[in-house]
């Protein structure tokens, strides 16, 4: 997984008035959760960080762990959560979770295919389905992307993510989720019937 850095500085002042304000001066308002609890909920670390820092870590299709560096202190974290505002897509809060090398956190980690599918080479055509798996692991073993060879896959075949298996990686999300199907076209079933004549 690649590592991007962010600088910020604790917020005194919550509120959507105090919230308006940072982001007019070019600020997001965050917050970090981990270990730290109050009973059974989390508490969380409110602070700033500038929204073009941000930007590669939003709009980008990676994942990263990031260090945050808050008023000089360094915490290991992952993306949670965002906030965009409903009309006009401006990023309006971000959440992030502190992790470390033991305890397991689950990711969405983005889908790469390899190879050419046999029912492409047909005529037919490939559907991704979902971009992403969620896998469970500690953040140091969860890679940048899951590599998957669809070299065999044939016209009417899929691909579901309980036939996938990655070491040091346990999938989350469900067994008959179909990861990727090739469908098929008005070529192929004409090559196959003329195949057939």
């Amino acid at each position: 997984m690649k590592e991007i850095k962010i600088t910020g500085q604790k917020r005194e002042t919550t509120g959507k008035k105090a919230s308006k304000e940072l982001r007019k001066a070019g600020m997001i308002p965050c917050n970090l959760y981990g270990e730290a609890k109050e009973g059974k909920n989390p508490v969380a670390l409110s602070f700033a960080a500038p929204m073009s820092e941000l930007r590669k870590l939003i709009y980008s299709p990676n994942i990263y762990s990031v260090e945050l560096t808050i008023d000089g202190e360094k915490h290991i974290a992952i993306l949670k959560e965002l906030q965009f505002h409903p009309t006009t897509d401006a990023v309006l809060h971000v959440d992030f979770y502190e992790v470390n090398a033991e305890k397991p956190v689950v990711m969405g980690v983005p889908v790469k295919h390899t190879g050419l599918a046999q029912g492409v080479r047909d005529g037919g055509r490939m559907n991704m389905s979902i971009r992403k798996i969620n896998v469970k692991a500690p953040y140091t073993n969860i890679p940048e992307f899951l590599e998957i060879d669809v070299t065999n896959l044939n016209i009417g075949k899929s691909i579901k993510v309980g036939d996938l298996s990655f070491e040091g990686l346990e999938l989350v999300t469900p067994k008959q989720v179909v990861v990727c199907s090739i469908k098929a076209t008005r070529n192929s079933i004409q090559a196959a019937q003329n195949a057939e004549a």
